[in-house]
């Protein structure tokens, strides 16, 4: 099977700290499994071993949480377009079929699915058998085996919701060229290397291709400090995890699953019967930090695999394939456009709201690695991000009405627009240590508790009311200076010294540092002051500089039409009335420094 080259970002580290609330009382020892039964598990309880490990993290709270940008969907719509077909199919399927009818209305594109755009559900189809992965060359086969469990559990792991624990391995396990022995059991049905993981955001390809070296039985959003058990056998002949009936977050869905690693380099995945088990999941190997993914049909008897990292995607609903979809796009549109903002016809986002992919960026200081994958998105050089905001239908028909938190569609629209270039700055702190203390969620947002001057990228507007008492008052309305310097509209001379405020305490509604603005919430804690040369002593200048940089920026609106439909007339009209309040939004967002150009012609 071909390697597939994805196209990889360095890698950067997302990790949420949790709070236990003390220490737990330890559940008791499971029974033993009954005679002859093929699954340990089915004597464990359902019922969570503790309590939350953020009792202040609620369900709506991580909703938040994992709503919006990832740094990794461009290599994630990547992954998954390859693994419907790969480019040679594309290629193939462009050189012979017709150009499609250029059907746009107004000034919105429409791009009708034809069966080519969006991917059918991927049913999980291991339930009750096994996965053997062994070594080949420089990478892994996968070979279907049975499904019968080790009977050996080992002992239990205290393990909340986005959690981690270390488990060393008593052997040395080579794994893609590499012993491994500092293994790390994380709560998301997975595996680690060298390091733990206990980032909560999406658990995708990309996450599995870019983080540390990874074994994935089921990578899955999955809480067991609601319901089920985790336990690890570690002996000089085996190491065994096994997942007994963890609950899926926010779900009362379960997985069994039990992973093997053997001395000899030997993987094996076993999967317990419950036919209303989770679905969404990645399977699969990687060496980490890697941007090679071929992809597999562990249902086949095998083997199959290749050098690369290897594995499977299941997945319930529907899912958009972005990059057949932007490459059917230029069939028809030209290549004019730095941006394209995307709607649907119908929810086809799992585990965001919205979200924004930069599939190139050449902009130096500001917190972004360089890269260029425009060209496997079908762009001749010139795009440089897609904005997906996902069915149209879920907002409201006036875009100035508030309807998410303090957000209005204009402001999410600006968040999603923004990360073209925001938000990953760190600076140089009072210590004259490199902080991150700005950033909030998924470090690609600012912090609650940072004075944003209401930010459309988050954090607040925050009066300081003296003696270390604070209060929100403004939020998500306006590109910041700060932001407006990113984007290269300001010299690093017209950024004010701005602030954040370390060590909050007696937070009044609780918040933490990721939570989404809130106009209204007081606190206390120590001021502390930032001067943008802070931000350029960890980033460099920003290069091309605010006198170098474009102030237009060119956007298409498309409008995805699905397979079988006819467009929308009301939703052409919506989204049309979106896209003409934008430009005056985007305009005095950024205090008229920059023109957001949305016309296809």
């Amino acid at each position: 099977m071909r390697i597939h080259r994805i196209f990889c970002l360095p890698l950067f580290l997302v990790c949420v700290a949790c709070n236990s609330g003390g220490s737990p009382t330890p559940p008791p020892t499971p029974a033993p499994p009954n005679p002859g039964s093929t699954d340990p598990c089915s004597s464990v309880s359902i019922t969570g071993s503790r309590p939350p490990a953020d009792a202040e993290l609620s369900v709506e709270g991580k909703r938040a949480f994992i709503d919006g940008h990832n740094k990794y969907n461009v290599l994630d719509a990547l992954a998954l377009h390859r693994a419907r077909g790969g480019p040679e199919t594309l290629a193939l399927r462009e050189a012979i079929t017709p150009a499609p009818r250029n059907a746009d209305i107004g000034e919105i594109a429409i791009v009708q699915d034809e069966g080519d755009l969006i991917a059918p559900p991927n049913a999980f189809d291991l339930r009750g058998a096994g996965v053997r992965f062994t070594r080949s060359g420089s990478g892994y086969a996968a070979t279907r085996i049975d499904g019968t469990f080790r009977a050996t559990l080992g002992r239990q792991l205290q393990l909340g919701d986005d959690d981690s624990a270390p488990a060393p391995s008593q052997f040395g396990f080579p794994f893609y060229g590499q012993t491994q022995t500092a293994a790390f059991v994380n709560s998301d049905g997975n595996v680690t290397f060298g390091e733990e993981d206990r980032a909560s955001t999406e658990r995708n390809i990309a996450r599995l291709l870019t983080g540390p070296p990874r074994v994935a039985p089921f990578l899955s959003d999955l809480d067991p400090s609601v319901g089920g058990r985790v336990f690890v056998n570690a002996t000089t002949s085996e190491y065994t995890v096994t997942w007994c009936n963890v609950r899926g977050f926010d779900s009362p869905r379960t997985i069994s699953t039990q992973m093997t690693l053997l001395p000899d380099g030997v993987i094996e995945f076993k999967y317990g019967t419950n036919l209303a088990s989770l679905v969404d999941a990645v399977v699969g190997v990687s060496p980490g930090r890697t941007g090679d993914f071929t992809p597999v049909d562990l249902s086949q008897p095998g083997p199959n695999g290749g050098p690369a990292a290897i594995g499977e995607r299941f997945a319930e609903r529907h899912q958009l394939d972005t990059v057949a979809l932007i490459r059917k796009f230029y069939r028809t549109h030209d290549d004019s456009y730095d941006q394209l903002v995307i709607w649907t016809d119908q929810p086809l986002i799992q585990d965001a709201f919205a979200y924004e992919a930069t599939v190139a960026n050449e902009v130096r200081g500001i917190g972004l690695p360089l890269f260029d994958a425009s060209r496997d998105f079908g762009s001749g050089g010139r795009l440089r991000s897609f904005a997906m905001m996902d069915w149209i239908g879920k907002y409201p028909d006036d875009p100035a009405q508030k309807f998410l938190g303090e957000n209005t569609t204009l402001s999410v629209l600006g968040q999603e627009v923004g990360h073209r270039w925001l938000a990953f700055l760190e600076f140089r702190d009072h210590t004259g240590a490199r902080s991150d203390q700005l950033l909030g969620r998924g470090e690609s947002h600012w912090s609650f508790f940072f004075d944003s001057d209401a930010s459309v990228m988050e954090g607040n507007d925050i009066q300081d009311l003296g003696g270390g008492s604070f209060r929100t008052v403004g939020a998500v309305s306006r590109y910041s200076l700060l932001d407006q310097y990113a984007m290269g509209l300001v010299d690093a001379s017209e950024v004010p010294t701005f602030f954040y405020v370390q060590n909050p305490i007696n937070v009044i509604p609780s918040r933490t540092r990721e939570s989404s603005p809130q106009v209204g919430v007081t606190f206390n804690g120590t001021r502390r002051d930032v001067h943008i040369n802070d931000v350029i002593a960890v980033h460099g200048p920003r290069v091309p500089s605010a006198a170098e940089a474009p102030k237009v920026h060119r956007q298409a609106f498309v409008y995805v039409v699905s397979a079988g439909r006819t467009p929308n007339t009301a939703h052409v009209t919506k989204i049309d009335q979106i896209r003409r309040a934008w430009e005056t939004f985007f305009r005095n967002a950024t205090d008229g420094r920059m023109q957001a150009i949305t016309t296809l012609r």
